[in-house]
C-alpha cells in the first residue's frame, strides 16, 4: 500500500478542494481506525467487522463518487490510501495480538511495506513524486482486506469458522504473494523511470 502514496502523480484533472463528498467519506473511514482497533483488541468481533464492513462500503464509494461526479481532489488521493493502510496494520496489529495470524504472516506483510517505502524514499531523492498504481497492487489490497474479516471469523468453534477459515486464509496467501508481485513489479517501474528520466535531454546528473 505504500505505493499508493504516489497516485497522485498520475496524469489527470485532480482538485484542490477539501469539503468534498468523498472526501468527507474518507476522513469517517479514518475516525473509524481507533474504533476498530479498540473493538478488535477487547474482543468486541461484531463491532469490529461492522466498522470493517463499512469502511470497505465507504472505500468503494468514494473512489466512486469521485470518478463519476469529476470529484477527484489532492487530499481524497492522500487520505484514500492513508485510511487503507492503517485499516490493513490496525488489523495485522489486532489479530497477531490475538493469535489469529502467526507473526511471520505480519513480518513478512510489514517487510514489503519496508521495502517500498525504501523505494519510494529513492525516487524522491531522484526528484521522482511517485509510482503509478497498478492493477497488481490494488488486487493484493482487495484481497488482504477481504481476508481480514474472514480470518477474524474463522476464530469462532462452530460451523461459521470452519466455512470462514479455508476461504479467509485462500484471500490471505493470495493478498500476501501479489502483494511481494506488486512490489516486483514497482521495481521494475521504478528502474524504467529512472533510466527514462536520466536519458531525458537537460535532466541533472548525478554527483
Amino acid at each position: 500500500m505504500t505505493e499508493d502514496l504516489g497516485e497522485s502523480a498520475r496524469t489527470g484533472t485532480v482538485s484542490e478542494r477539501v469539503l468534498t463528498l468523498p472526501n468527507v467519506l474518507s476522513m469517517l473511514r479514518l475516525a473509524g481506525v481507533p474504533v476498530f482497533l479498540w473493538a478488535i483488541v477487547s474482543r468486541h468481533d461484531g463491532l469490529a467487522l461492522v466498522v470493517l464492513a463499512l469502511s470497505g462500503i465507504t472505500d468503494y464509494a468514494d473512489g466512486k463518487i469521485a470518478r463519476t461526479f469529476h470529484m477527484e481532489s489532492r487530499l481524497g488521493q492522500f487520505l484514500d490510501p492513508i485510511a487503507d493502510r492503517l485499516y490493513i496494520l490496525s488489523t495485522l496489529i489486532g489479530l497477531s495480538w490475538r493469535g489469529i495470524i502467526p507473526l511471520w504472516f505480519l513480518v513478512l506483510l510489514l517487510a514489503r511495506e519496508a521495502v517500498m517505502l525504501v523505494m519510494l524514499l529513492y525516487l524522491r531523492s531522484r526528484g521522482q513524486i511517485g509510482l503509478p498504481v497498478h492493477f497488481v497492487g490494488k488486487a493484493a489490497t482487495f484481497n488482504l482486506l477481504y481476508a481480514f474479516p474472514l480470518l477474524l471469523l474463522a476464530h469462532r468453534s462452530d460451523v461459521i469458522g470452519d466455512l470462514a477459515r479455508p476461504i479467509g486464509w485462500g484471500f490471505a496467501w493470495w493478498g500476501l504473494v501479489l502483494y511481494w508481485f506488486a512490489a516486483i513489479l514497482y521495481g521494475i517501474q521504478a528502474q524504467f523511470v529512472l533510466s527514462r528520466t536520466r536519458h531525458r535531454p537537460g535532466a541533472p546528473r548525478a554527483r
